[in-house]
């Protein structure tokens, strides 16, 4: 009897979360994939734009299948100014998701410009649109 009513519950559960998700249009939903520092920025437009850049602000995450020093490069943007890279250890299943076309989107969680490490100045999530 225990069981039958630990059964319901759980597919009410299910059944309410399937129907809410029925009505949220496609790409609302996200799914939070991965928290990194940002590789590189010392070499790329952080420090110009150190002033604008906010915490919470959107990323944008582009694919460098050619580049020639890692060929699961994914490159990090700033409203088109490139800010970095995801870093290589972390790399690999981003690049293959937005391979296989899956809509990621990136958003800074963590900014301190004035960091003497570059690897804790900007610290980002990347969310998987569902």
């Amino acid at each position: 009897m225990r069981f039958a009513r630990i059964f319901r519950a759980l597919f009410a559960g299910c059944l309410i979360f399937v129907l809410s998700g029925m009505a949220l249009a496609e790409g609302q939903i996200r799914l939070l994939a991965q928290s990194s520092p940002l590789a590189g920025s010392q070499f790329h437009a952080l420090s110009r734009l150190a002033g604008k850049i906010r915490e919470g602000d959107s990323l944008t995450l582009r694919r460098e299948p050619d580049n020639q020093y890692d060929a699961n490069a994914v490159r990090v943007e700033w409203q088109g100014e490139m800010l970095g890279y995801v870093p290589r250890r972390e790399n690999r299943a981003v690049a293959a998701a937005m391979d296989r076309g899956e809509l990621l989107d990136g958003r800074i969680i963590r900014f301190n410009p004035d960091d003497p490490d570059p690897w804790q100045r900007l610290r980002f999530e990347i969310w998987v649109r569902l």
